[in-house]
């Protein structure tokens, strides 16, 4: 577990910052929310100011479930695939409100969409990181069945971040939606097989074996609340950790 830093010596120095597509969304029921995107842009600045080399997996939920169309009778498959593209749209976004605010911001795709974004490549992903640029994942893993979560973990592995951040609605981990039972009981610190045992909606349980496997800490923070994400980077003391 990270302990407690100041700026000047924070316990990162590369992270992976997971956003869902609903984060995205703000107060809105659907789409894009560009004062959200600016925001998280802004804070993202923020760390890159810091020295701390930032790659970030973005969901498509605002945009196409695959999985709720899947029960209609959609192909799975088909509706994997059409998310992937809905992450796509959401990581274009990110980059403009990056570049806007005067970072480079490199979109990296596991599916090859040649005029809009590069391929995956992970010594390119690092050298990115390495040159102070913010590197976009879009299309999850490239490969259906699997969640953007199970993306971030892996993606957050295979370039050596220091930790994988899942921005969530809430403040952390809680023993039930909190927003629905006044008696929830917060976690500051967990373990993976404490998620894992106890069912607790973090991330997918391929996630979680992903990172429990390969030693990698996962913090679970509030996107919406001011400074939030500087906290946990910076100082390490924000949110739930798993470890």
């Amino acid at each position: 577990m990270p302990s407690r830093s100041d700026s000047s010596h924070p316990p990162y120095s590369r992270i992976l910052l997971k956003l869902s597509g609903e984060a995205l969304m703000g107060d809105d029921d659907y789409g894009i929310n560009p004062d959200v995107v600016n925001r998280i842009a802004a804070e993202v600045k923020e760390l890159i100011d810091h020295g701390i080399q930032v790659a970030l997996v973005i969901g498509g939920g605002n945009i196409f479930r695959g999985t709720q169309l899947a029960k209609g009778g959609l192909d799975r498959v088909t509706g994997d695939h059409m998310g992937m593209l809905a992450t796509v749209i959401n990581a274009l976004a990110i980059q403009d409100a990056l570049e806007k605010y005067g970072m480079f911001a490199r979109v990296m795709s596991a599916i090859q969409i040649h005029q809009i974004c590069e391929d995956y490549i992970r010594r390119r992903a690092i050298r990115h990181l390495e040159k102070g640029r913010v590197v976009v994942f879009a299309a999850g893993t490239g490969n259906p069945f699997f969640t953007t979560d199970s993306a971030a973990s892996l993606r957050g592995i295979e370039i050596g971040a220091n930790a994988v951040l899942k921005a969530t609605k809430v403040d952390g981990v809680y023993s039930a939606d909190p927003h629905k039972h006044a008696d929830a009981e917060f976690y500051p610190y967990l373990t993976y097989d404490d998620v894992l045992h106890r069912k607790l909606d973090v991330m997918d349980a391929t996630a979680i074996v992903l990172c429990r496997d390969n030693h990698m800490p996962l913090r679970v923070f509030n996107i919406n609340k001011p400074g939030a994400l500087r906290r946990v980077v910076m100082e390490g003391n924000e949110g739930t950790a798993v470890e």
